[in-house]
């Protein structure tokens, strides 16, 4: 760390000598400033702001103590002091003493002697400086603590109303400005947010639910505009570049009134709901006068976008979910209740996946729709999370239906290589396993490749040949017992599939 020094002499050799033999940076010190007597130095520490002053004692104008007492009764900041005297009277000394100056360095300075002295200067203005920063931090997280308490209602303690009265007066109007950003880039803006504010007086950064923050910050209406935008523009076009959306309340003077600021902030961030994307800052005075709306029947939509669920259509879907945003966003509804349709629509799909209530719990905790409903900020990012998870409900359906018509095509051939000697129609094996007969036929002629009645006639003639093999049956008793009440039709199946007749395979085999 390096600081700044302040010289004073009115001897320009004296002077000279200080900057020449003294090696001010390789001791940690920067010469920011000279001055000839006490009067013009008292100005340049108000102007510089030097970290450490060296100076003469005997000067023209005003000397170096009387300079000292000058500015510590101004208590206009804190600078250490150094002296510097051709003179050892033990009456400097003592003045010294009852001003706190502790460091005396006497004419000529020795180069040697000089870089000790401020060496341990450096040392001191190390400790003082960390001290310094304990302290700001402490300070800085009790305003933030009381602050956050403030913005939902007065304090309650007259120590707390009294803290919040002095950092009250840091500035003459207060606002809150809300950030929300998005949660792939939460960590990233809440630093850039810290950084901003733990730069700049009368700004404390408040964390809130969900990764949102609050800063509330202090500000000059002449020069920052009404609410105090000037302050914090360069911040938002930072965290606007990460995807992050911000809205202000109206400027208010002192923090009595901070809690009702906080609520437009609120009520201005409500309506960044309809909006496609961060767009700069949302201003409480510039969208006060528009109003939600409360009513509006959401059945029929939740109807249709369920209703495609069940159907597995996700074309459907996305047609519900499309006809519902333009809904909400015609009827201008407020933004709670388009969450609260968009969580209950999220349970009712889950209904629809009971069969598989493992693949739907780790759904639910994948989406967390409840939850991330609450945090998103746009609607559009809400749609965006309700048509996902639909989708990868049907995806799931779909797999579940793909895995048990593997199981049920299993039974049902089984069923037909048991029955197949009986008069089975597709209608008749329907009702047996509870299917439509289209949908029944459609799935077997999927999974075994041939038409039921195919499978039916294969079953029958794969038996009539075993049975040809005994002689005692005619060829009309065999067609009978595997299930041909009509022989014609039996020689037909069996000259189709063996290219013979029966008798040729008898006499052949």
């Amino acid at each position: 760390m390096r600081f700044k020094v302040l010289l004073v002499d009115d001897e320009p050799a004296a002077l000279e000598g200080m900057q020449l033999w003294i090696n001010w940076p390789e001791l940690g010190f920067d010469i920011c400033g000279t001055s000839s007597n006490g009067a013009e130095a008292l100005a340049k520490i108000g102007e510089l702001q030097p970290d450490l002053v060296v100076t003469d004692v005997r000067m023209p104008v005003m000397d170096g103590l009387e300079m000292i007492e000058a500015w510590q009764k101004q208590n206009a900041g804190q600078v250490s002091f150094a002296i510097v005297s051709g003179y050892s009277e033990f009456q400097y000394a003592q003045k010294a003493l009852r001003f706190g100056i502790t460091r005396y360095l006497l004419k000529p300075i020795d180069e040697e002697m000089a870089a000790e002295e401020i060496g341990a200067i450096y040392e001191e203005l190390l400790e003082e400086r960390g001290r310094q920063r304990i302290n700001r931090i402490a300070t800085y997280e009790e305003a933030v603590s009381l602050l956050k308490a403030l913005l939902i209602q007065p304090p309650s303690l007259p120590q707390d109303a009294k803290r919040i009265a002095e950092v009250s007066r840091l500035q003459a109007a207060w606002n809150v400005c809300l950030i929300h950003p998005k949660s792939s880039s939460s960590a990233e803006v809440r630093e850039l947010a810290s950084a901003y504010a733990e730069e700049r007086e009368a700004m404390y950064l408040i964390d809130l639910d969900f990764g949102n923050l609050a800063l509330v910050y202090g500000f000059d209406p002449d020069q920052d505009g009404p609410d105090g935008l000037a302050r914090i523009g360069d911040l938002e076009s930072r965290c606007r570049k990460l995807g992050a959306f911000a809205a202000v309340g109206e400027g208010t003077a002192g923090l009595q009134g901070i809690a009702e600021v906080y609520r437009q902030a609120q009520t201005a961030m409500m309506h960044l709901f309809y909006t496609n994307g961060p767009a700069g800052i949302t201003v409480y005075r510039d969208v006060a006068a528009l109003a939600f709306h409360c009513q509006y029947d959401q059945t029929e939509l939740a109807d249709q976008i369920v209703g495609a669920l069940q159907l597995l259509d996700k074309a459907g879907l996305e047609e519900g979910l499309s006809k519902a945003e333009d809904n909400f966003r015609g009827h201008y509804l407020t933004p709670d209740i388009v969450r609260k349709f968009v969580i209950h629509l999220s349970y009712l799909m889950v209904e629809h996946m009971e069969e598989i209530p493992d693949k739907a719990a780790e759904l639910q905790s994948k989406y967390d729709i409840p939850g991330n409903a609450t945090a998103v900020c746009t609607l559009r990012e809400l749609m965006d999370l309700i048509r996902s998870f639909g989708t990868e409900c049907i995806d799931l359906l779909l797999e579940d239906k793909t895995l048990r018509s593997q199981g049920i095509v299993q039974n049902i051939n089984t069923y037909i290589r048991e029955h197949f000697r009986e008069p089975l129609t597709i209608k008749r094996l329907a009702e047996v396993f509870y299917l439509h007969p289209v949908y029944l036929g459609q799935l077997l002629q999927k999974k075994n490749g041939i038409h039921f009645n195919e499978m039916i006639h294969n079953f029958r003639i794969e038996e009539a040949v075993k049975l040809l093999r005994d002689r005692d049956l005619n060829n009309g008793e065999v067609a009978e017992r595997v299930g041909y009440a009509n022989y014609g039709q039996f020689l037909k199946q069996f000259e189709k599939r063996l290219q013979m007749s029966p008798n040729e395979y008898r006499n052949r085999n």
